[in-house]
């Protein structure tokens, strides 16, 4: 079993070195360039992910603005919606306001209370007596 080892341990050493020497100093050129151009595509794999990352985030950013916009159309919507409403509920109770008004002013001219009365028969039975207070 020792002797073996010993066998094939200087073959392995002989081969190793006749690779060795037999690899020319052009291989070291060729090695060299082989280096920059890997350095290059590195290079250019570097500035294409960095153009990915650069694409993603404003693909991020629009999106980010694109929903933000539209939330804002919509509130603004909503706010139109709610302000046209609220117009006219406005508009409505203007007009009662208005009519309630010249019905009360109708209360003070001469003759207003009796017409007040003359409206308010339908709750004063016939034979009861009518008290005003003043």
């Amino acid at each position: 079993m020792g002797q073996p080892q010993l066998i094939e341990e200087p073959f392995r050493r002989n081969r190793s070195k006749k690779i060795r020497r037999s690899i020319p100093s052009v291989n070291k050129k060729v090695d060299a360039f082989t280096q920059v151009s890997e350095f290059q595509k590195e290079e250019v794999r570097r500035e294409l992910l960095y153009s990915y990352v650069g694409l993603i985030l404003k693909f991020g950013l629009f999106i980010v603005f694109a929903t933000s916009l539209v939330n804002l159309g919509l509130a603004s919507h909503q706010r139109v919606n709610r302000n046209l409403e609220l117009s006219y509920l406005l508009e409505k109770e203007s007009k009662k306001l208005h009519k309630l008004r010249l019905r009360f002013d109708e209360m003070f001219i001469n003759g207003g209370e009796q017409s007040f009365f003359n409206e308010q028969d339908q709750w004063i039975t016939p034979n009861s007596v009518r008290v005003i207070w003043r």
